[in-house]
């Protein structure tokens, strides 16, 4: 066996082999020891195990066709040594950043070089030696013979076999993956996903040829593109209704992301019980601004695209992620930096997810947000999580220790969870609570998880209550996106007391309908019949708060404006207006339903076609436009009068409760944090819950996780 196996170091093949085999094995070991990688199947595993192997074998394949035998074995430990040096710092990099180093971040290192050396020690961990063991195991095979040049001369027919074989490897590594995880490469959520999948080196090549496209694209722009985005936004600018303008001025932003929340679940009932009490008497308080006609507008990016709008006021892309492929990147003119430069807010997001989902890490400091909690800072346990992140009632619950420290006014935005395909949920998380009957798992927990995530915002608004922040806030609550897909439409009809035989096209475009609350505390609310989306958001919030946003680029309007835009368009270019549903097909050819019964238009009059098509163009433009300054970062060319374009490097998500801290105590009796506000004590007593996971110890509500290795433990004292 030893024989065997010392003829075959003793060939080019060998020498080969065994540096793949010492790759393959240091970075499976990194993606179990080092990588949070939340492989969640066999399946996934696999593809961890596997999808190092074949990239490597590629790269060293290409030694292979130099006809010197040095020249191969020199080539292949350079290549070698540069997959190491790739894998550590990877390995450096995600201890600080939860991330993997992408192609711009290779390209700037000379930027930021100096204290690299320093920064690399600190991140260093003492069984880092795993990743090196292999080179002084190489070393001592060479120094004692073991391992001799092979002389033999090699054609590069047998070359291109290797190559082949890595090349059909990759192949096999992408049908297992599309098979986990379909549209992988056009929907992407995460870089870990790519590297889950695919590996660190396919990752490096996709996000380098993604990365050189969209530089392609964007060399060619230049400032007088700007030119019909700005006739376009003037020309449609609603000014400010004088009733509304300012009544929120000075308040504090609470945003509520009801994720995958749709409007047929205000007020509906399932066996006798209403499926979200509190949200509906939410939607009908005097105080809150209800719209009975706002619609979602996202695309592929569904929840990222959402924010796109909410945050920007523009489009998300027609394929694919905005903040995935060209956010982490791009110039923004959005509310967290607006609303720090013209009032002074204090910004943050809080969200159960990983950081890099979606690359929020990354676009958030684009977009200027001063804090970004995430996953990390909340409590990891078997039962405190969804698929997606920390179950709503421990969101809120959670992160009431944080949001304390905020120096006010602040914009918090709280991304929710639970109420995410695939809806699961534990029993005592749902008791008391009876499912519908349908033959849709889909549809049964759907409803189930929605009763949840009404609870957790009672809780949540008790609290508000309680602590004094409502009275001094205004509280935004919206549904992002679609819950249920077409497919289970006709198993949810009979549930909206509709008969599944005559669902249409129509009725699948009039459940787009999302919740859209505005609720502050003496604000003039009531039922609002107008038509919307979440494009016009901003716009709407902005007026509110008193921010003039005529030099602003923003494609939506102010919902509350007598000048708003009522036609609402979608990612796929359909639209609907208050009389008409519009599927916009190919050639211009328009589908028209009527709202008033649902009927299709079989013989539009020709005045009505006219109008709607001179609609329709009207709303490509829109899209169009807005595609292009995303794609080409026009924003980078346009800068409002007293705004400052984001510099994202002034932002830092490490130890952020102890730069919270740090705020409090530089202010003293200036600070304006609810903590200091309350005599420099916690509210975290006042918050009242009824999570399982809280109910024999309630520590994660006051307690700091443990964060990183270069993270101090903070511990409160339990108020």
């Amino acid at each position: 066996m030893m024989t065997k196996l010392t003829k075959l170091l003793n060939r080019r093949w060998g020498w080969i082999l065994l540096l793949v085999l010492f790759i393959w094995i240091k970075t499976v070991i990194a993606y179990y020891w080092d990588f949070n990688m939340g492989a969640m199947d066999l399946l996934q595993h696999f593809l961890l195990i596997i999808n190092p192997w074949a990239s490597t074998l590629l790269l060293l394949s290409l030694s292979l066709y130099f006809k010197k035998p040095s020249f191969t074995y020199w080539s292949a430990a350079v290549i070698y040594l540069l997959e190491t040096i790739l894998l550590y710092s990877n390995i450096l990099y995600y201890r600080e950043f939860n991330d993997f180093i992408s192609f711009n971040t290779i390209m700037s290192v000379g930027k930021v070089s100096k204290g690299l050396g320093s920064s690399a020690v600190a991140m260093a961990q003492g069984h880092d030696w795993v990743y090196f063991i292999d080179i002084v195991i190489i070393i001592i095979l060479l120094l004692s013979k073991k391992i001799k040049i092979d002389q033999h001369s090699y054609s590069h027919l047998q070359a291109f076999t290797v190559t082949s074989m890595a090349i059909l490897g990759i192949i096999f590594n992408l049908f297992l993956a599309e098979l986990s995880r379909p549209q992988l490469l056009v929907r992407t959520f995460d870089r870990t996903y790519i590297v889950k999948y695919l590996g660190l080196n396919s990752f490096l090549t996709y996000d380098g040829l993604k990365t050189a496209q969209n530089n392609s694209l964007r060399s060619g722009a230049q400032g007088t593109s700007m030119d019909p985005v700005l006739q376009f936004v003037n020309q449609h600018y609603a000014a400010p209704n004088p009733q509304y303008q300012g009544v929120a001025k000075g308040k504090n932003v609470i945003i509520i992301h009801l994720e995958s929340f749709q409007q047929f679940l205000i007020d509906s009932k399932v066996k006798d019980q209403e499926v979200t009490p509190f949200l509906n008497s939410l939607y009908h308080d005097n105080n809150t601004l209800s719209f009975a006609n706002f619609f979602h507008e996202v695309g592929q990016g569904k929840t990222s695209d959402a924010e796109t709008m909410l945050e920007t006021s523009l489009f998300g892309l027609p394929e694919g992620s905005f903040f995935t492929s060209l956010g982490t990147n791009n110039t923004f003119q959005a509310a967290p930096a607006i609303l720090d430069q013209q009032q002074g807010y204090t910004s943050a997001v809080f969200h159960g997810n990983i950081g890099s989902f979606w690359s929020r890490d990354t676009v958030y400091k684009n977009m200027g947000y001063h804090y970004f909690f995430d996953q990390k800072y909340y409590q990891q346990t078997a039962d405190s999580n969804t698929y997606w992140g920390s179950k709503d009632k421990l969101l809120f619950s959670e992160s009431v220790k944080y949001l304390e420290q905020l120096q006010q006014p602040f914009y918090a935005k709280f991304l929710t969870v639970t109420n995410h395909n695939p809806y699961e949920l534990a029993d005592d998380d749902t008791e008391g609570f009876e499912k519908p009957d349908t033959n849709n798992t889909m549809v049964n927990n759907y409803f189930a998880t929605a009763h949840y995530l009404d609870e957790a915002v009672h809780e949540f608004f008790d609290y508000l209550k309680a602590s004094g922040l409502y009275d001094n806030s205004i509280i935004i609550l919206y549904g992002d996106h679609f819950g249920l897909n077409e497919g289970d439409e006709t198993a949810l009809a009979p549930l909206l007391n509709r008969d599944p035989e005559t669902w249409t096209t129509f009725d699948h475009l009039q459940l787009q309908r999302v919740p859209f609350m505005i609720h502050m505390p003496g604000l003039k609310g009531g039922l609002q019949k107008q038509y919307g989306g979440e494009i016009d958001v901003l716009p709407t919030l902005m007026h509110l708060l008193g921010v003039d946003t005529k030099d602003y680029i923003f494609m939506g309007t102010d919902l509350l404006s007598p000048q708003h835009d009522q036609n609402v368009v979608f990612r796929n270019r359909n639209f609907i207006t208050p009389k008409y549903t519009v599927i916009n097909g190919n050639n211009d050819q328009l589908k028209i339903y009527q709202n008033s019964n649902g009927e299709f238009l079989t013989n539009p009059d020709p005045l009505l076609q006219k109008r709607l098509q001179k609609i329709a163009q009207e709303k490509v433009q829109e899209l169009e436009l807005s595609d292009n300054i995303n794609k080409t970062n026009l924003l980078r060319f346009y800068t409002p009068q007293n705004f400052i374009p984001v510099n994202p490097k002034n932002y830092n998500y490490q130890n952020q409760y102890h730069q919270l801290l740090k705020i409090r105590n530089n202010l003293g009796e200036h600070s304006t944090s609810l903590f200091s506000r309350n005599g420099n004590k916690s509210t975290t007593n006042l918050y009242k819950t009824d999570a399982p996971e809280l109910q024999n110890n309630d520590s994660p509500l006051y307690e700091i996780p443990q964060l990183s290795s270069n993270t101090n433990n903070t511990r409160n004292k339990k108020p």
